[in-house]
């Protein structure tokens, strides 16, 4: 379970790419070689390998057919790449887009490359995602101070000295780490502490556990489309306990007949597992034989928070159904809008907003509009319409807006997109439902077992949030996809 090598990459339309950080480590190079044999393909140079895995992520040369990167039969289902370079295809590439920024690591696969071994087998990719994770939690809170970023950035081979020995990832936590050599702390004189608790707790034991999950979505509303959505959970903890290596058993339950969770990856704290739990893919069909539960989890948790698990859902049917209409009368463009909350769904948000963007258009200079439900705001730029539904849907569960909208002459300063072109447009519906999941997934706080002295307290939550979350226009074409998974 180590890694080849690590990058944080840039990525700006205008300016092109950046390598801003990169890691090697030789020694597990020399070992992929040995595993790899015959099929071991090089790690590139990082200018090489930037331009290839921009590529590969359609942010270059997207208006190219390439057969090998854009047929229909190869639809990626993960966020593992291959990516071609001079010496070969580099599998299995893990690599990610956050807040303008790309992370990606390649993790050692300890056998031949050729036939590719199933991902599940690949143990390094768990933990790379972990460290990647670890790197945005890092990295992420800077990330409107450009020289706050660029000061953490030079921390980072620190910090992934004591992070990462040697390519293998003990602490995914950078955040706890120290930067100055100065004050490492000593490694645990118990022999039975792990790695990755770097302090002891002292005081009343207490345990919190938020399962986030984050619904993506396209609806077209058009016969010869089929609407896509996906569920994606993480399961966050905070332990606060005493002792240098306690255990916890915590339990994921799902309601009667509920979607099993699929694609399940565990933090690497996690001492044993049900290998059926493991089993369970989204790129599979769902049958009878799924593994639906109850998902134990039994852990020797960190210092600090962590995401113990993460999960995928085929849930039956999306939250929100939508219809957009976008169509043009002379100089005015008419919008209908209509929205239905199922009735599955707790009808309690924190916000409920429906964002109507006009790209390559000027600003809006006229508005007359009806809403059955809300309020209709204008954005300072004049380019973007934002519905405020509010924390409610009405008894009806449906709400609606119409309206004509005229511009202005446009200029550098309105929005541009050269997916949304003509009438092709998009309502993004952004959300959040406090004490709720889409699958039905919940903690039984009775369930979670702390083997330490003393009553713990322990705390359970639970949110469904929206994430890119599209309804298209139904009157104009529409891409089949449309920004990227962790935008």
């Amino acid at each position: 379970m180590a890694l080849r090598a690590l990058w944080l990459l840039r990525h700006d339309p205008g300016a092109g790419g950046a390598v801003l950080f990169s890691r090697r480590y030789p020694t597990v190079e020399i070992r992929a070689e040995t595993f790899n044999g015959s099929t071991h393909v090089p790690v590139p140079s990082d200018s090489a390998f930037l331009k290839a895995l921009l590529f590969e992520l359609r942010l270059i040369d997207d208006h190219i057919f390439v057969e090998h990167r854009d047929t229909c039969t190869r639809i990626n289902h993960s966020s593992v790449y291959s990516v071609r370079t001079e010496g070969g295809d580099l599998w299995p590439v893990l690599a990610f887009q956050k807040s303008g920024l790309i992370y990606a690591c390649l993790p050692l696969v300890e056998e031949t490359l050729e036939p590719r071994p199933p991902l599940l087998t690949v143990s390094g990719l768990s933990q790379g995602l972990a460290l990647l994770l670890g790197i945005v939690d890092y990295i992420s809170p800077s990330r409107k101070n450009e020289a706050e970023m660029s000061a953490k950035i030079g921390q980072l081979r620190n910090l992934l000295i004591q992070a990462c020995p040697l390519g293998t990832p003990l602490n995914t936590n950078i955040r706890s780490l120290n930067s100055s050599f100065d004050d490492i702390q000593e490694m645990p004189t118990d022999e039975n502490q792990p790695a990755w608790r770097s302090n002891t707790y002292k005081g009343k034991p207490q345990v919190n556990v938020c399962i986030t999950e984050k619904v993506k979505c396209m609806q077209y509303d058009k016969r010869d489309v089929v609407d896509m959505w996906q569920v994606y959970g993480a399961v966050n903890c905070k332990c606060d306990i005493e002792g240098s290596a306690p255990n916890v058993t915590l339990t994921l339950n799902l309601p009667t007949n509920g979607p099993p969770l699929q694609d399940i990856v565990v933090h690497h704290c996690v001492t044993s597992i049900d290998p059926a739990m493991l089993m369970s893919s989204s790129a599979e069909p769902l049958d009878d034989s799924v593994y639906n539960g109850p998902y134990k989890f039994p852990f020797i948790p960190p210092s600090d928070s962590f995401n113990l698990c993460y999960y995928t859902s085929q849930v039956p049917v999306p939250p929100i159904l939508g219809c957009y209409q976008l169509i043009e009368e002379g100089s005015q463009l008419k919008i209908t809008v209509n929205l239905k909350l199922h009735e599955s769904v707790k009808n309690s948000f924190e916000y409920c907003e429906a964002h109507i963007p006009f790209f390559n258009r000027g600003p809006i200079t006229q508005l007359e509009y009806k809403v059955s439900y809300g309020q209709l705001d204008l954005s300072r730029e004049k380019s973007l319409l934002v519905w405020v539904i509010g924390q409610k849907f009405p008894k009806s569960l449906e709400v609606s807006l119409t309206g004509n909208v005229s511009f202005g002459t446009a200029g550098k300063e309105h929005p541009t997109d050269y997916v949304c072109s003509g009438n092709t447009a998009y309502v993004k519906l952004c959300f959040r439902i406090p004490d709720f999941t889409l699958t039905g997934c919940y903690v039984d706080q009775h369930s979670i077992q702390i083997f330490v002295p003393g009553k713990p307290k322990i705390t359970a939550s639970r949110e469904l949030i929206s994430s890119n979350y599209y309804i298209w226009n139904s009157k104009a074409p529409a891409p089949m996809v449309y920004k990227t998974l962790f935008d």
